[in-house]
């Protein structure tokens, strides 16, 4: 199906442009979201008769969003997650728990900003893009940890869980009597004695 579009699309093209796409992404997703118009005379009309008038609108929203680029330049984040002795959370952290952390600190973000490829799901420091603007892109740093200690090292470049592998953080020691026999358990060595006096 061949569309104009409303606005810049990613690695689709520009306001105006004339594209051929899938017939379910035009109708699900840029028909619906007004990106996009059907690419037949009559709209093409309206698109020119229109086209200074959603041109300013889109450099306005541009403007807009360059200046909540400015407040979420460098912004990291830190979430405190449970996680297990190898790092695995417990759940995951997902956009929506993005979106809330982000509002929570004065950022104005939705859900469709916020570009997460896959959910998180380890400890670790990592860098999400949030699109502000079809032209206007932020990286923020995400940091999960298990405590604001862990977090802490790791906003420093320290890996928490190679560091936690080198000190064997085990927590389980054996005692070891050099003079037990292999198998003889340490407790029933003095009963055998006792038995044979």
């Amino acid at each position: 199906m061949d569309v104009i579009l409303l606005e810049r699309v990613e690695k689709l093209g520009h306001i105006g442009d004339v594209v051929k796409v899938k017939d379910g992404f035009a109708r699900n997703f840029l028909l619906p979201r007004k990106k996009a118009l059907r690419a037949n005379e009559a709209n093409r009309k309206v698109f020119e008769a229109n086209r200074e008038r959603i041109e300013s609108e889109n450099a306005s929203r541009r403007v807009e969003a360059e200046q909540e680029s400015k407040t979420l330049e460098g912004v990291s984040v830190t979430l405190i997650r449970q996680a297990s002795n190898v790092g695995q959370l417990y759940g995951s952290v997902a956009v929506r728990d993005l979106v809330d952390v982000l509002t929570a600190d004065g950022h104005k973000v939705n859900k469709a900003q916020i570009v997460l490829d896959r959910p998180i799901k380890a400890i670790g420091v990592y860098e999400v893009r949030v699109a502000l603007h079809p032209e206007v892109a932020v990286t923020i740093k995400v940091n999960v940890a298990r405590s604001p200690e862990e977090a802490e090292m790791q906003a420093q470049g320290v890996d928490v869980m190679s560091a936690m592998f080198e000190r064997e953080e085990t927590g389980f020691t054996e005692d070891y009597d050099p003079n037990a026999e292999p198998g003889e358990i340490a407790t029933e060595a003095p009963a055998a004695e006792d038995a044979q006096g």
